[in-house]
């Protein structure tokens, strides 16, 4: 057989080095955990260099390929007998192990397949890829800061009520994990004579199970049970089996099951399988892969290998469960396999101390539960929203709580009141009327006219005007008498006195001075020089000229007066109004009235925490950040949390939390 060496790889997969001196190579393999291996070089191969913790190699088994490992310890010797180093490698689903869970991951009610890819996509350095997954399992599943990535995913079966195997193919980058049901692969006969060197068997009661507790769909006290299609006895028993080994029992939940009759069947067939122990061998061989005429033989992990030995009462098919090697070139027939029942396991390994149970479907069950919690109402300033709710005691885990809120304008559900007005009985004031006035009083306010229009008053005219002469002159003169003459006057209105003021020279007929009354009026007029006919008869005058009159009469005229623009200040003393209201009463009108106007901003507090948003419209803002929580960090369970919203104004506040909590049923009854 051809005999291939070790080669070594960079974390970027390249080859770099081909280790033709390695000797001492030995691998382990196990089924459903991590593969190792061994090897050594003199201390002067300078290809030992290439060989740094981290780095990959490829073990081959003569041309058979065992796998990619990753260099992991190094232990160097030098003495005068021995001077090498020896190198301890892992397989490469160990990079798993330098990716961590960080805080808590909940999946519930996803399939196996979701929570793997899940996991897997949770790489920062991408080795693993996942391939073929053979199961669709429902769990709740949870893991909260965990060390290992690794850990993690081989967990995920550990609930599953049939045996499974973790498969890969290392040979691509990057390398891919399957989740497999073992096959049936027969692959060889170990018996003395042919290739058995020797036995080890070992029959364990452990496993065994005579009693069944069968459970089906549902929870809590609610399950699917057998009691209903088996005279009311909740578990199946073998008496047999009782009388020899004591009484087993186990509880076998799936909630594949919905019907009575057929949870009861299937766990007919575990019991019957289950009743007697479980066998395992170890066996020393000679590895018959190697020389083989027909090269049927291919040994590996899960395949079935049938092992006959007389003296140990042997005669049966088993697993194989793991394969040791302790040196391939060295030692190349040798080969040692455990072997495991080939029977289904009907248990889950909880820990390698405690009595195995089988959880199934029910591995941490329970249901995820959606609350709502409810307000409308009117908030200001001083009285926020306040949305309270309780959180019991036996609350498993918070999944999600997500607020959603609007604002819209204040409500009120009566307007104000009806009235007719006030009635003003009795005012008090200056006794001054304007058209506009302050309410202060003690102020002078000045209103202007329209002036600047002309305005026509007209005379009397027509009446006889005496006046009376002063006589006493010796003198006489006579007169032709009819002679027309004109004066030229000049009036002069002030302060409501209307004064005509003749020439103060001597006029040509003869006149002195004389005056014309004319009655008061408001304004002061200023009338321009105009003239009046005189009509004087013809008469004579005496040297002595006694006391006369003269009568002048003056026709019916007008005169155009002129207004120019002007204003006219009035004082406005001090005073007050007294209004008085008598007693009334208004009616209310009922009714729903809003505000016009909204809030501009909110601020939000939940436990006291201010959450940074300040929006007067929001949706599903995470909760879960600003909850009270103890010292662990949990969310405190068995008290009241609270959120409020205050608006910057009157304003009506509308929200919604919705919660999304995970319970367990194992509380009530079934009324």
């Amino acid at each position: 057989m051809k005999k291939k060496h070790i080669q070594v790889y960079d974390r970027s997969m390249n080859r770099v080095a081909i280790l033709n001196r390695a000797y001492k190579i030995g691998y382990e393999l196990e089924q459903n955990n991590i593969w190792t291996c061994q090897f050594t070089l003199p201390l002067n191969d300078p290809k030992r260099n290439h060989i740094t913790p981290k780095r990959f190699i490829e073990l081959w088994d003569h041309d058979k390929r065992i796998g990619m490992f990753i260099v992991q310890p190094i232990k160097t010797k030098k003495n005068t007998s021995d001077r090498s180093i020896t190198y301890t490698c892992e397989h490469v689903l160990g990079t798993l192990h330098s990716e961590v869970l960080f805080r808590y991951h909940q999946f519930t009610n996803w399939t196996t397949r979701q929570v793997l890819q899940a996991l897997i996509d949770m790489q920062e350095e991408v080795f693993w890829k996942l391939g073929t997954v053979d199961f669709t399992r429902y769990f709740h599943y949870g893991w909260e800061n965990e060390e290992s990535l690794l850990n993690a995913i081989v967990s995920v079966p550990k609930t599953f009520d049939q045996s499974y195997l973790w498969d890969w193919d290392d040979t691509t980058f990057p390398f891919t994990l399957n989740l497999i049901s073992p096959t049936d692969e027969y692959v060889d006969t170990l018996r003395f004579g042919k290739n058995l060197k020797g036995i080890e068997k070992d029959e364990d009661p452990y496993g065994i199970v005579n009693r069944i507790y069968p459970l089906g769909y549902g929870e809590g006290v609610n399950q699917l049970g057998i009691e209903k299609v088996n005279g009311g006895i909740p578990y199946l028993q073998d008496q047999a089996s009782i009388d020899e080994y004591g009484l087993q029992k186990q509880i076998w939940p799936d909630r594949r099951f919905e019907d009575a009759e057929s949870l009861k069947a299937s766990a007919q067939a575990l019991l019957n399988r289950y009743k007697d122990p479980i066998t395992t061998v170890s066996v020393d061989c000679i590895n018959y892969e190697l020389i083989d005429p027909y090269k049927i033989v291919k040994y590996g992990i899960s395949k079935i290998l049938r092992v006959e030995d007389k003296d140990t009462e042997t005669n049966i098919d088993l697993r194989i469960v793991k394969i040791v090697r302790s040196d391939i070139y060295g030692a190349p027939q040798d080969i040692k396999f455990d072997l495991g029942n080939v029977r289904e396991p009907l248990e889950t390994t909880i820990t390698d101390l405690e009595k195995k149970q089988l959880v199934n479907e029910t591995y941490s069950q329970g249901s995820t539960n959606i609350d709502t919690h409810d307000y409308s109402d009117n908030s200001d300033q001083n009285n926020p929203a306040v949305i309270r709710f309780y959180l019991p005691d036996d609350l498993v885990n918070v999944n999600a709580m997500t607020l959603t809120y609007e604002t819209e304008e204040f409500r009120a559900y009566s307007k104000a009141t009806k009235g007719g007005g006030a009635i003003v009985e009795s005012t008090s004031g200056g006794g001054a009327v304007v058209k506009s006035t302050s309410s202060g009083g003690g102020s002078t306010q000045t209103s202007s006219s329209g002036g600047g229009s002309s305005q026509t008053s007209s005379s009397g005219g027509g009446s006889t005007q005496t006046s009376s002469s002063g006589g006493g002159s010796t003198e006489s003169s006579s007169s032709g008498g009819g002679w027309n003459g004109t004066t030229n006057l000049q009036e002069e209105v002030t302060a409501g006195i209307a004064e005509t003021a003749w020439p103060k020279t001597q006029s040509t007929y003869g006149m002195d001075s004389h005056t014309h009354s004319i009655y008061p009026h408001q304004h002061s007029v200023a009338v321009p020089n105009h003239s009046h006919s005189v009509n004087i008869p013809s008469h004579t005058h005496s040297t002595n000229i006694p006391s006369h009159t003269h009568s002048v009469e003056i026709p019916n005229h007008t005169h155009n007066l002129t207004i120019p623009h002007h204003t006219h200040d009035i004082d406005i003393p001090d005073h007050s109004h007294s209004i008085t209201l008598p007693n009334h009463t208004h009616d209310i009108e009922h009714g729903i009235f809003k505000l016009t106007e909204t809030p501009s901003a909110v601020v939000i507090k939940v436990d006291g925490n201010t959450v940074p948003v300040t929006s007067t419209n929001g949706s599903d803002i995470d909760l879960i950040p600003y909850l009270s929580k103890d010292s662990g960090g949990r969310i405190n369970r068995g008290q009241w949390h609270e959120v409020t919203i205050t608006p910057n104004q009157l304003g009506r506040v509308n929200a919604n939390i919705i919660s999304r909590l995970f319970i367990q049923s194992r509380i009530g009854g079934t009324f």
